[in-house]
């Protein structure tokens, strides 16, 4: 089974190319400071790692 872990947006997308974007969509983090809580599967972590400079991620 996958366990869960947190996820929390730390640095907007704004002036950044498109592709975070989409990303951090993906994941449904929208706004600043928001948290979500994912499922912790390798298709998670491997956007988790495209985006790591940008969120901030709690197991």
């Amino acid at each position: 089974m996958a366990g869960e872990i947190k996820v929390t947006l730390k640095k907007s997308p704004i002036g950044r190319k498109e592709y975070f974007s989409r990303v951090l969509k993906g994941m449904g983090l929208t706004k600043l400071n928001k948290t979500v809580v994912l499922q912790d599967t390798p298709e998670m972590r491997g956007m988790i790692n495209k985006v790591s400079h940008m969120v901030s991620v709690e197991e």
